[in-house]
C-alpha cells in the first residue's frame, strides 16, 4: 500500500465490526461517550486501520488478551460470499463496498480463510472476463442502458480493469487501422 493511493486509504476507513475484550480508559468517544471508558463486550464498528492497531496494541504481551477482536466486514460475511457463489454475476459489488476486493484483501491479511479466498478468485476471474466483453464491445459497454446498469454494479478495481480494457481495445484497433493505412 503507498501511503499516497486514495483506493488504499478508503479501502482502510471502511467499518469493522469489533468487540472489546477488556475496559478501555479514555476511549469512549469512540462510542459517543466522551471521557468515559470503553466496556469490556462491547461491540462497536471501526475503520479498518483503527481496528488493527487495537488489535495489535497488546501483541508483545502474550499474556494479556488483545483490545478488540475483529469480525469479517459485511460484504465478507457469509450472505454474500453464498451469493457470489451462487453467482458472481448477479451481486453489485459496489453496492457492498466501493473497494470490495481491496477490502477483502486487507480483511485477509488478519483472517486465515481459504474459503473466503477461494470465492473471491472465483468471483473476480468470472467478472473479469465479462468486464473484457463489456470493455471490447463498444455498442454495449458504454451506450447506456444495459452497460451503464453493468458498471454501476462494479467495485474500483473492476472499473479500473474496464478502463484499462477498453482503452487497450481502442489502442490495437487504432494500431490495425494504421497498418491498414500503410498497406
Amino acid at each position: 500500500m503507498s501511503f499516497y493511493d486514495t483506493d488504499a486509504i478508503l479501502t482502510d476507513a471502511q467499518k469493522l465490526p469489533c468487540t472489546f475484550n477488556l475496559d478501555v480508559p479514555g476511549l469512549g468517544y469512540l462510542d459517543g461517550n466522551p471521557g468515559e471508558a470503553i466496556a469490556a463486550n462491547t461491540k462497536l464498528e471501526l475503520p479498518l486501520w483503527l481496528g488493527m492497531m487495537l488489535t495489535v496494541a497488546n501483541a508483545n504481551n502474550p499474556t494479556k488478551p488483545p483490545l478488540v477482536t475483529l469480525d469479517f466486514p459485511a460484504p465478507l460475511q457469509s450472505r454474500v460470499m453464498n451469493a457470489l457463489e451462487a453467482d458472481p454475476k448477479s451481486v453489485d459489488l459496489r453496492a457492498q463496498s466501493p473497494h470490495f476486493y481491496s477490502l477483502g484483501a486487507r480483511v485477509l491479511e488478519l483472517f486465515e480463510d481459504e474459503a473466503v479466498v477461494g470465492v473471491l478468485l472465483k468471483t473476480f476471474a468470472m467478472r473479469a472476463a465479462e468486464i473484457a466483453d463489456h470493455a471490447n464491445n463498444p455498442s454495449g459497454a458504454l451506450g447506456g442502458g444495459e452497460g451503464a446498469e453493468f458498471l454501476r454494479g462494479l467495485d474500483e478495481m473492476e472499473r479500473d480493469l474496464f478502463r484499462r480494457a477498453h482503452e487497450g481495445g481502442k489502442g490495437v484497433r487504432g494500431w490495425v487501422v494504421g497498418l491498414k493505412g500503410l498497406g
